[in-house]
Formats: structure tokens, C-alpha cells, sequence
């Protein structure tokens, strides 16, 4: 195994814990390189608590500090080599010397045997966690460095949580009826230990192992297909026999509130559960085909939801003019963008960016996917008349500050929302629409006037979400002479000469890809661009005085994102080539 250059020690003196002195250690390695502010490293000693997993994983998840840096600076501060685990595939033998929960519980996993020593993977080097896995596998143990991510990923390889699911099918006795499966579906807890039960648990355990956004559960003409949308594609995951299509939509519609016996209308639900530690919100809808019932449940990973303005991927430039316009005291801040664009994690990173004790904001919202402390939510609901325009009437007699309207979907949404920032309030919302300047014209359709629009609006931000080229298996490519042309149209004459793609590998599922990243365009509504929307402009003199004032397209952020390596042009094509 390939090993990482420069590993190195470092005296300092340690605040209290069993590995604090280590999580001290890694912090300044990063502090040193450039990887992390002083601020962000004494934020991450605090919440680890002398706990080198915790400090990690929050370095990590929390301010994006990349993966082969961690595993330098863990490797730093513990003496152990930090390991490239490129082209590591793991045995069955191998696989089987640690149980599934003590490999969770310690974030390590045993990768390999070399005469008779096992080869161990983890992130936190802590005595006790060495005592329990040495324990266990009862033989000689050598140790490397990686970071959680890393090891995550070799655990959700090794120990899927579908790999018995075959087994709980042929468990189902899907010869009984409908109606006795339904009964049975109702009278099973959460934790029983019933076929359907695990069955469910499976499916959702496995998806958020995959980082799945949506699962589908679809009834075909011999078979029911699932697939996740992992990283904004589907992919089909596995394909069950027709007969537990009834249990399966049974189970869900118990566990989400719904009503089992109507088939034919489309129903709403949700359920929460934990999975890994992790606790996890699940909207489910249901709707009738031509085959029965299809499932499509929407996951909500509660330790996501925290995200700051700063960690969305803003240019500098675009998060200074936007940060300034959120913190305007009155006017209309537009997110815009097609379904699947994130404009909804946009919105609650701006609400976290300008929430304070001396503010009273307040969300209407359909429904309210994450709950934050000190900000009031309302979630619509249609049966009792609480839709968003009802909703947005009542928000104004509650004296708000800010005021975040989820969806405008119609004239009278519109309408009070546009009323709403003229007298005093300050409005964000999202509006489906293909980029800003389209999403200007969205409202002059919606029949609101033009000099309304014109005075109101403060500014509108456009997005969309391209996958990251995976860092595991990045390798240089020579693109074709299509690619080349439209990179080199939309570049901004830029002469780059080698370009990168993921070649596929055990950390990104072989797509090449992993994660993803927001790709902006910032309209500011400047006194020439007013002028133009009270005289009713075109959506192309708009967006051309727009660029000839300063705004960068969404194609040319995303061309510049190709320059640095962070995605592709296929994939920039795929997303944003319109022309």
C-alpha cells in the first residue's frame, strides 16, 4: 500500500481528554497548512471533547477540510502512517474478523492480511478503541491512518444493509392476501423483527449509506424496481418480486400515517427513525399506476440541515454581494432554479446567515423539511385552509422581520409576497424557473406589474448542482473536439490544456463522481436593469446588460469550475448547455 509523505510531530501542550492532545495536534497541522482557521479549530476542540473521531469527522463535515489533508494531519498528530487506500479490495476472510457493530462503533475495518498480521484502517488510534478490535480478531494488528470518510466508505461497502434482503423475500408469504398482509403490516413495531419490518429498514439503511436523496419504489408489470437518486441520478439499486409490492406499500403507508385501504388517491405521510446514529426525517408520497401503487420517499438527514452561507460554494465575490442583499432591511431576494437545485438549502443557509435574537422571522413552508431553533416555521395545510398566500396574510399581522415563503407557485402568493417587501419586510422565496432573468418574467406571467416587480425586488441568485469529479480517482483525459469547442466558447478564452475525470472507484460507487457543488449566477437589480423591466424588456436584453454589468453567467461559473478541476464538461453540458 502506497503510504502519504509528511507525517510529522508536534510538542504542545492539551486541553483534558483521552485524545485531546492528539485533536490539538491535527488542528494546528491544519492550522499550519492553511486547511483551517484558528477560529473553525478551537469550534472543533470544543465540539470533539478529546475525541479525535468526533474532531475528524467535524473538521470534515462541518468546514469541508479535504480528505487527504485530515489523514495527513491525523497521522501528524498520532505517529501512525496515513495510508492512499486506491485500489484496495477487500476479502470475504477478511471482511468477517470484525463484527458490523464494532467496526461502526469505532470507525475502523480491517482491510487486509499480511503473515498473519492484520492490516486495520481507522481514524481514531485511542487505546480503548485499539483494545476492542485487538480483542476481537485475536492476532497480530498493524494500524494506518485515513480519514472517517474514507472508512465510511469501506464499511457501507463491505456491510450493506441489503445483502440479506433476497433472504427476508423469500421469508414473505406474498401468497397471502392483501388484506391479511395490511393487517399483519399493522400490527408489527418499528423493531420487530417481521420480514416486511426488516425489509423496510433494509431499503432506507441502505440509502442513506449511499447518500441518497429519493427513493423510488415502483410497481412494474412482473417485478418492483427500487432505485436511489444519489447525487441527482437514479440509479436502480435492486429489483423485487412482484408479490411484495402489497406488504411493502402497506408497511410504508402504516409507518408514514397514511390510510391503506385507499389505492387509488394520492396520499401524503412521513415517518422519522435513526440509522446509524443518525436521526432522519422520511417524507412519503404515493401515488396510483397502471401496476399499483408507487412509493417515492424523500430523506431528510437532520445532521445536514446546518449548513452555512459560506459553505455553499459561492465565488467570494458573489457571496459578498449576496450576503450584503440578505441582510437588506426591506425587499424581495428570489432563489431560482428547477426542482432537484437546491434553492431550498440556499434559503435556510440564508435564514441561518441573518437570524439573531433582535429578529422575528418567520417561514411559511410545503411541508417544513428541517426545524431550526429561534426561527417560527409554518407548514401549509390545504384542509384547513393554510396555503402559502393564507399563510403569508397571517405572517404580516405577526410583526416579522424576515419572511421566507417557500414556493411562489400563483398570482396571489405572488402578489402579497411583492407587498410584503414594499412595506418594510425583508422576503425570500424560490421560484421554479430555468435561470435569474427568467425568473423575473415568471412574475410578469403571474400578471403582477412591472413597476411592482421593478420596486421590490432586491436582487435574484439562479442555481443548479453539478457532481464533483471524485479526488479518489481523479485522472487526466484528453476531452473530445466537441467538448473542447464548448469549453473554450464559455470560458472566458481560457487556454487550459489538461483536463480531469473520475475514473471510477470503491469510494465513488465507479461513476467517477461524488457530491456535489452549487453553480450560481447573481442578478442584481441595479436603476438600468429597473428601467428595462418597467418597459417590459425581453429576457435577453435583460440577461445581456445584466452581463454587461458584471454578472457571470451560470454557464461561465460552471466552465470555471471545469478550470480548477472540480467537475467536468459533460457534466456542465448535461446540466446547463441550453444552446
Amino acid at each position: 500500500m502506497a503510504l502519504f509523505k509528511g507525517s510529522r510531530d508536534q510538542g504542545v501542550s492539551a486541553p483534558e481528554g483521552e485524545s485531546a492532545a492528539e485533536c490539538l495536534k491535527a488542528g494546528q497541522s491544519l492550522v499550519e497548512g492553511g486547511f483551517l482557521s484558528a477560529e473553525n479549530m478551537a469550534e472543533a476542540l470544543a465540539h470533539a471533547n478529546g475525541d479525535l473521531l468526533s474532531f475528524a469527522e467535524f473538521v470534515t463535515g462541518r468546514f469541508s477540510v479535504g480528505r487527504a489533508e485530515t489523514a495527513l494531519a491525523l497521522s501528524a498528530a498520532t505517529g501512525l502512517q496515513a495510508v492512499d487506500t486506491k485500489g484496495i479490495v477487500v476479502s470475504d476472510e477478511v471482511k468477517n474478523m470484525l463484527p458490523e457493530a464494532l467496526v461502526r462503533q469505532h470507525c475502523a475495518v480491517a482491510v487486509a492480511e499480511e503473515n498473519g498480521t492484520v492490516i486495520v484502517l481507522l481514524t481514531d488510534p485511542a487505546p480503548a478503541r485499539k483494545a476492542a478490535i485487538e480483542a476481537e480478531v485475536k492476532r497480530p494488528v498493524k494500524y494506518f491512518i485515513a480519514d472517517p470518510a474514507t472508512v465510511h466508505t469501506f464499511i457501507d461497502t463491505m456491510y450493506r444493509a441489503d445483502a440479506d434482503i433476497h433472504r427476508l423475500v423469500a421469508s414473505l408469504d406474498v401468497a397471502d392476501d392483501q388484506a391479511k398482509i395490511a393487517a399483519q403490516a399493522s400490527e408489527v413495531r418499528l423493531d420487530d423483527q417481521a420480514p416486511v419490518i426488516q425489509l423496510v429498514n433494509r431499503i432506507v439503511s441502505q440509502a442513506m449509506r449511499d447518500r441518497t436523496s429519493d427513493i423510488h419504489i415502483e410497481p412494474l408489470d412482473d417485478s418492483v424496481r427500487v432505485r436511489f437518486r444519489i447525487d441527482g441520478h437514479l440509479v436502480e439499486t435492486f429489483s423485487l418480486p412482484q408479490g411484495v409490492h402489497a406488504a411493502l406499500t402497506s408497511r410504508l403507508k402504516i409507518m408514514s400515517g397514511m390510510n391503506i385501504v385507499e389505492k387509488r388517491r394520492p396520499q401524503d405521510g412521513q415517518f422519522s427513525t435513526t440509522i446509524d446514529g443518525k436521526d432522519v426525517d422520511v417524507r412519503v408520497a404515493s401515488v396510483a399506476t397502471v401496476f399499483g401503487e408507487k412509493i417515492v420517499m424523500r430523506i431528510l438527514d437532520k445532521s445536514r440541515s446546518m449548513i452555512g452561507l459560506g459553505e455553499l460554494g459561492f465565488p467570494r465575490e458573489t457571496y459578498l454581494h449576496y450576503s450584503k442583499m440578505i441582510h437588506s432591511p426591506f425587499g424581495m431576494v428570489i432563489c431560482a432554479g428547477p426542482t432537484g437545485a437546491g434553492k431550498t438549502t440556499t434559503l435556510y443557509a440564508s435564514l441561518l446567515e441573518v437570524n439573531s435574537a433582535g429578529k422575528n422571522i418567520t417561514t411559511v413552508e410545503d411541508p417544513v423539511e428541517y426545524v431550526f431553533p429561534g426561527i417560527n416555521q409554518i407548514q401549509t395545510n390545504d384542509q384547513a385552509g393554510l396555503t402559502f398566500a393564507t399563510g403569508l396574510k397571517a405572517i404580516l399581522r405577526q410583526d416579522p422581520d424576515v419572511i421566507l415563503v417557500g414556493e411562489i407557485r400563483d398570482a396571489d402568493t405572488a402578489r402579497i409576497a411583492v407587498q410584503s417587501a414594499l412595506t418594510g419586510h425583508l422576503v425570500l422565496s424560490s421560484l421554479h424557473g430555468t435561470d435569474s432573468v427568467a425568473a423575473l418574467h415568471r412574475f410578469l406571467d403571474m400578471g403582477i406589474e412591472a413597476f411592482l416587480i421593478a420596486s421590490s425586488v432586491v436582487g435574484v441568485i439562479g442555481q443548479r448542482l453539478l457532481r464533483r469529479v471524485c479526488d479518489s480517482c481523479k485522472e487526466p483525459y484528453a476531452p473530445g473536439a466537441d467538448e473542447l469547442a464548448v469549453f473554450r466558447q464559455h470560458s472566458g478564452g481560457s487556454e487550459k490544456s489538461t483536463f480531469y475525470r473520475g475514473a471510477g472507484c470503491n469510494f465513488c460507487a465507479g461513476t467517477g463522481y461524488r457530491d456535489r457543488i452549487g453553480v450560481y449566477e447573481l442578478l442584481r437589480i441595479t436603476p438600468e436593469l429597473r428601467r428595462l423591466i418597467v418597459g417590459w424588456a425581453t429576457t435577453e436584453e435583460l440577461r445581456r446588460l445584466a452581463v454587461a454589468q458584471g454578472m457571470r453567467t451560470m454557464l461561465r461559473e460552471a466552465m470555471a469550475l471545469v478550470e480548477n478541476d472540480v467537475t467536468t464538461i459533460p457534466e456542465v453540458v448535461r446540466t446547463l448547455f441550453a444552446s
